[in-house]
């Protein structure tokens, strides 16, 4: 349900009934603080797959991994991407941060204020709402009258489908609608078809990553036959932890948790042992972050997910500016 105190409970039942010997996950944010707790306090390691909330990797866990980048990494490739637009002539001075309230929006929040200012950009409008909101429109009222020229919203996929409709209701065109985590679940273009058009989504993984990386292609075709659909992005980044525990727990030759984490922090996978643009996996001895993990963005393009930026990896040339709501 993505309930934290359900985290924490599902970890202890999980170890102290079932006896595992390590956890996988969690989605969202919120869940694996908790769950990461009981992991630590439980001797367990734990290797993050999803999870993008920067404070994750700051607690100084012993037992806590994660494969995949956080929202700091994320954010600042949007802004990276604003700066290398601007050497195409296309120039964005003014933007509005909007999030949801929980652990992963409030900090995409806090990240994406910091980097405007280091960047050079003015915020014009910073807005968190409830998670699971079931009416927008003050929020998308606030964010007309601020007129900026890009928004950057976290959010999960509820919202991210609640908004896209709100927008378009609105009239609210800016330059550009960035996007984290819910733009991108595999539910959200579905609900919403064209009017994602345009939009911007932060990403770790795109299918046509294929031209470059023939591995993708394998994989995916793998992921088809077994499940009737290609990966999603979400699928492709929970699909990186249990090798990585495994391969710790083979080379540790036991399932002892101080072997494994021990292991773990020796791991070492090149870039041919990922899916993603990445040089591999190899974790921070302090943080346990892996160092190598970055991201890449993506567009809807045709209600497609294609990769725009890096601009010399890319699939295709990004859409800009957003086009009018019934253009798209």
């Amino acid at each position: 349900k993505g309930e934290p105190k359900n985290g924490i409970a599902e970890v202890e039942r999980l170890v102290t009934q079932e006896k595992v010997v390590a956890i996988i996950g969690a989605y969202q944010s919120s869940v694996t603080k908790t769950a990461s707790q009981a992991t630590e306090r439980l001797k367990i390691p734990y290797v993050c797959s999803d999870s993008s909330s920067p404070t994750l990797t700051t607690f100084g866990y012993k037992y806590f991994f994660r494969a995949s980048p956080h929202d700091a990494i994320f954010a600042r490739d949007q802004f990276n991407f604003l700066k290398d637009l601007e050497k195409k002539g296309k120039k964005v001075e003014t933007i509005a941060v909007l999030y949801e309230n929980t652990e992963f929006g409030s900090n995409v929040g806090k990240e994406v204020v910091k980097l405007a200012q280091e960047y050079g950009y003015k915020i014009v409008a910073d807005i968190s709402y409830a998670a699971n909101a079931t009416d927008v429109t003050s929020e998308v009222g606030r964010l007309v009258k601020a007129n900026p020229d890009v928004v950057m919203h976290a959010s999960y996929i509820t919202d991210a489908i609640l908004f896209t409709k709100t927008f378009k209701e609105m009239g609210f065109k800016p330059k550009a609608i960035m996007t984290f985590a819910g733009y991108i679940e595999p539910g959200y273009l579905p609900a919403v078809k064209g009017d994602a058009n345009d939009i911007i989504v932060r990403s770790t993984f795109a299918l046509d990553l294929a031209k470059n990386k023939p591995l993708v292609a394998k994989v995916n075709e793998l992921f088809r036959k077994k499940y009737g659909t290609d990966m999603s992005e979400n699928a492709a980044r929970s699909f990186t932890a249990p090798f990585v525990l495994a391969d710790a727990i083979n080379r540790a030759k036991t399932t002892d948790p101080q072997a494994v984490v021990k292991a773990l922090e020796a791991t070492s996978f090149g870039p041919n042992q990922v899916i993603y643009p990445w040089e591999g996996v190899k974790f921070d001895p302090k943080t346990h972050q892996n160092v190598y993990a970055r991201g890449i963005l993506v567009q809807i393009q045709g209600q497609q997910y294609v990769s725009v930026w890096p601009f010399d990896s890319a699939a295709k040339d990004v859409s800009w500016p957003l086009r009018p709501w019934g253009q798209k």
